[in-house]
């Protein structure tokens, strides 16, 4: 029988371990120390990238919150000027309707045909006026459906026509941009 390396799996095994030479205890703690070395410094350098992503990121937080606190502050400015000049366009619009209503009075024998004709004058420029700045009139027409909303019922009234309806329109109402100043005073057809 032969016993040969290669026929003993356990043999070869032994002849494996044999040929690399066994390291002392000091070659070991030496390798350790290296291993330490090598782990401790890749530790050290992702600290310090982490560092530098922190003051990063540090940085751009403080530009952030500083560009954002002066954006609010440019925001509350503009709205300040925004409310303390928000009536100048209107003003401006209603400076001609004083200048006629000044030259009316200047005129001191004026017929009554000529004060009408001034006060429709001066009644145009008025809603020429309020219309340039988009404040519109709410005059329902006879028949009109009741609107809780733009209307205010004064009474309800017999009439020809369908309950609920606008019977006549006692004061004008105004809206601007949609939103009621002054609902139109009305009286409404009461149910037969």
């Amino acid at each position: 029988m032969n016993f040969s390396a290669e026929n003993h799996p356990s043999a070869s095994a032994q002849a494996t371990s044999t040929n690399a030479a066994p390291m002392s205890p000091e070659e070991l703690e030496a390798a350790a120390a290296a291993n330490e070395a090598d782990a401790a410094q890749a530790l050290a350098e992702e600290l310090s990238t982490l560092k530098a992503q922190n003051a990063d990121l540090a940085d751009q937080y403080l530009r952030a919150k500083a560009e954002s606190e002066n954006a609010r502050r440019r925001a509350d400015e503009e709205i300040a000027k925004a409310r303390k000049f928000a009536v100048e366009s209107f003003a401006e619009s209603l400076l001609p309707v004083a200048d006629s209503l000044e030259a009316g009075l200047a005129v001191q024998e004026a017929s009554a045909q000529q004060i009408r004709e001034g006060a429709e004058a001066t009644l145009k420029q008025l809603q020429a006026a309020l219309a340039r700045n988009k404040v519109l009139p709410i005059a329902p027409e006879a028949g009109q459906k009741f609107d809780p909303h733009q209307h205010q019922a004064i009474s309800m009234v017999p009439a020809d026509q369908e309950a609920n309806t606008v019977v006549t329109v006692l004061q004008r109402g105004y809206q601007i941009a949609e939103r009621v100043l002054r609902p139109a005073l009305v009286t409404v057809a009461a149910p037969r």
